[in-house]
């Protein structure tokens, strides 16, 4: 009997814009998200008082109600139903992990201190019941409490249209300062990883963004230039208290944070094309949990707290799994302190932010290349000994 190769799936998103054409297609959507949020935190109390936390037993409890008093379709108040679920199981999940709760504290794992609030904003979720794509057109089919709107136009980037040639199961409805999106989730096989030869370390910071064991440095002065320069804008627009300067704070939202991912997306499209290209594996320190841990002046504080560094480490990884380059997080402590060359460990090798002398060897290196060396170094022993899972062999 022949045998089967068992495919893995990795789920990714493709975003597009939808055009409205007229107001009143702008105002059907609007007031679909208000009446599914409104009827999500209908079904959220009562899931929390009864603790009816699983969708057919929530869908039994509060499915009429929900349909007659928020005016939703059958399938609407079932995929919102699902929505308050999916919110409570990833909010027990969290718990159990011992995350950060919503507001901000940590929480005793399992207990959940009140329900679950929906913005009227918050995405919605559509399946191919309620929402009809056609892509040789460009155009959508989407219900709304308002009726069936046919034939609304979107627009998206030439990767997203060759993604939504595979979508399949739910799309979410998302509305950002008053336009409307589409979040379509994608499920494209994953190759196989491949067997590396060696590891490519990845020194994440502030000041350089990402320093390679290689010795390529990719700086973040251009990034931090273009916060400090908007958030000067800010500071300055906020002061005035006019009607046009919150005008142009409101164009303003979101911008930094988009120039931000699009730099995040550069940086982890050129590690993994190096990776790969080389045949080498993506070594990354664990930062899980670094803002907490870390200390900064006053006037470095925005710096590490605008610093994206879960973004471009998540992005690191999604891109890597599309190309088959194994990824392996490794521990951080005293990357910056210890010699790469003889392995000696002290806090006075660090010289300064960008240099590097270790008192041992004498070995002279960038800071940052030489903890990036460091983390392939440590990457690579933690594959050799099976600590990572490694590609089947079978």
């Amino acid at each position: 009997m022949a045998s089967r190769t068992r495919l893995f799936y990795e789920k990714i998103v493709a975003q597009v814009k939808m055009l409205p054409a007229s107001a009143h297609d702008a105002d059907a959507l609007a007031a679909t998200l208000r009446a599914c949020n409104r009827a999500a935190n209908a079904a959220s109390e009562v899931a929390f008082a009864k603790d009816l936390k699983r969708r057919n037993v929530l869908q039994d409890a509060v499915y009429h109600r929900i349909k007659a008093d928020f005016d939703l379709g059958a399938q609407a108040a079932v995929r919102t139903v699902k929505k308050v679920c999916d919110a409570y199981a990833t909010l027990k999940a969290n718990l159990r992990a011992g995350n950060y709760g919503p507001d901000g504290s940590k929480r005793r794992a399992g207990v959940e201190s009140k329900p679950i609030v929906f913005r009227e904003t918050s995405a919605q979720p559509y399946d191919d019941r309620i929402l009809t794509w056609n892509l040789d057109r460009r155009t959508v089919s989407i219900w709304t409490v308002a009726g069936r709107l046919k034939g609304i136009p979107f627009v998206c980037s030439p990767e997203a249209m060759k993604l939504l040639a595979s979508r399949r199961g739910e799309s979410d409805l998302v509305m950002r300062d008053g336009m409307f999106f589409l979040i379509a989730t994608i499920d494209i096989p994953e190759p196989e990883v491949f067997e590396p030869d060696g590891f490519l370390g990845v020194d994440l910071g502030i000041v350089n963004i990402a320093t390679t064991s290689d010795g390529r440095i990719m700086s973040g002065r251009q990034v931090n230039r273009y916060r400090r320069r908007k958030r000067d804008l800010r500071s300055k627009l906020q002061k005035k208290r006019t009607k046009s300067a919150a005008r142009v704070l409101k164009r303003q939202r979101r911008k930094e944070a988009r120039y931000a991912t699009q730099r995040n997306h550069i940086i982890a499209k050129k590690l993994v094309h190096t990776a790969e290209r080389t045949s080498r594996g993506i070594g990354l320190e664990d930062l899980t949990g670094i803002r907490q841990r870390v200390t900064a002046k006053k006037d470095q504080r925005a710096r590490l707290h605008s610093w994206a560094f879960a973004q471009l480490g998540s992005f690191v990884e999604y891109k890597a799994r599309r190309a088959g380059v194994p990824v392996v997080h490794v521990d951080p402590r005293n990357t910056s302190r210890q010699c790469s060359e003889c392995w000696h460990t002290h806090r006075s090798n660090r010289i300064s932010q960008a240099r590097f002398v270790c008192k041992s060897c004498g070995t002279v290196l960038h800071a940052d290349h030489n903890g990036s060396r460091n983390i392939a170094h440590r990457a690579d022993a933690a594959w050799q000994r099976g600590a990572v899972n490694r590609p089947s062999t079978a």
